[in-house]
């Protein structure tokens, strides 16, 4: 693979380096890790790659690996810049031939994810999503769970994605994390939304499947100077009459990364959480309250294939995008022995997810903006 982002002083690009690496089924071989040149020559140097092949742009890395040998350019890109650059650095990347690993949100606007989508379609590439929260085998579980029918019609669903990130100014002492994510012109219409509000909606219809068909939005921002959202709470309407909330927040005092999934339909109940992954609640009305533990015999095939140790052995956070990253080299091999996989049977979040995640992120802005008012999602 190669990498545009992720240089010295990021976080997620060394997170997926390290998901990349963890199944052996995958290596680094170039990247361009900064618009800093002296970044990108350093961050190559550290992870011992061949300077010729650590490149000043992305412009640049995509002609000149698609002028190598097909067996010695990449295979793929791993996009993990902040929001603006994502669809320039896709486009051009499916435009030479490669397949596309991005992160979330897919694009700055919907615009540019509709863009996306005829550039995938039209290109036979692989594009994969990272909503990493997808490759927990317990996830995988439930979502095999309601997809099946067993738990019957969903009546009400609440998923909160809490964090207390943004509680300081840390934008305003240089904080590179900060900075981007508080811009408009980098982040796009949502800030808290768009950072940790898709991978909720994501991870909800993930589940669920797309049913989620109309949102009421209230957005805040409470530290003076910031022009995006810190905190929303979000009324969903469900297909088959199911409701819900979806509640997110970057200024919640005391909160890490508590992202919880709670799911009630008319055979059974559903309970997870991020912070504590290895474990489902799984509810039956009239009978006793279960635990599933991950790793258990009595689990989907579903989640056994994601499953790397027995139980008692946590797995996490790396695991999951490492989850990701093993099924979308699964879909580049199948695509290079000539028998592609329809993008409707990618087990990752594809381009249509990121599509969608965009439309509710303008949605949620949308209904916000015009009083929390209900807003119909696209179908």
């Amino acid at each position: 693979m190669g990498m545009v982002g992720g240089g010295e002083g990021a976080f997620i690009g060394g997170v997926h380096r390290m998901a990349a690496a963890l199944d052996q089924q995958i290596e680094l071989v170039a990247g361009c890790f900064s618009r800093d040149p002296a970044n990108t020559a350093s961050t190559g140097r550290r992870l011992h790659l061949d300077p010729n092949r650590c490149y000043a742009s992305y412009e640049t890395m995509a002609a000149q690996e698609a002028a190598l040998p097909s067996e010695r350019r990449i295979d793929f890109v791993s996009i993990v810049t902040p929001n603006h650059l994502h669809f320039p650095i896709a486009r051009t990347f499916l435009e030479h031939g490669f397949h596309v690993v991005c992160d979330k949100p897919m694009t700055l606007d919907a615009a540019e994810a509709r863009q996306l989508v005829g550039i995938v379609e039209r290109s036979g590439q692989v594009f994969a999503l990272t909503h990493n929260y997808t490759g927990h085998p317990l996830v995988r579980h439930a979502r095999e769970l309601f997809r099946s029918g067993r738990l019957g019609q969903v009546r009400k669903v609440i998923v909160e994605y809490l964090q207390d990130f943004l509680v300081h100014p840390h934008e305003k002492e240089g904080q590179k994390q900060a900075l981007w994510r508080v811009d408009p012109a980098q982040s796009g219409a949502g800030g808290t939304l768009a950072d940790v509000g898709c991978h909720a909606f994501n991870l909800l219809e993930f589940v669920i499947g797309p049913e989620i068909t109309a949102i009421c939005a209230d957005k805040s921002t409470f530290l003076p100077g910031r022009k995006l959202d810190e905190d929303a709470n979000i009324l969903l309407r469900l297909q088959g009459g199911g409701k819900g909330v979806l509640t997110i927040s970057q200024v919640a005092t005391g909160e890490e990364n508590a992202l919880s999934l709670r799911i009630y339909a008319e055979h059974g109940a559903v309970k997870w959480s991020q912070e504590n992954p290895n474990y489902l609640e799984l509810f039956t009305y009239g009978q006793e309250r279960r635990t599933l533990t991950r790793g258990s015999s009595y689990l989907s095939r579903a989640a056994s294939q994601v499953t790397r140790v027995p139980p008692g052995h946590p797995e996490g956070y790396l695991e999951a995008f490492a989850t990701l990253y093993r099924d979308f080299a699964g879909a580049v091999h199948a695509h290079l022995l000539g028998k592609p996989l329809r993008i409707a049977d990618y087990p990752f979040p594809n381009v249509y997810d990121g599509l969608r995640g965009m439309e509710f992120i303008e949605s949620a802005v949308d209904s916000a903006s015009a009083g929390a008012t209900w807003v119909n999602l696209p179908a």
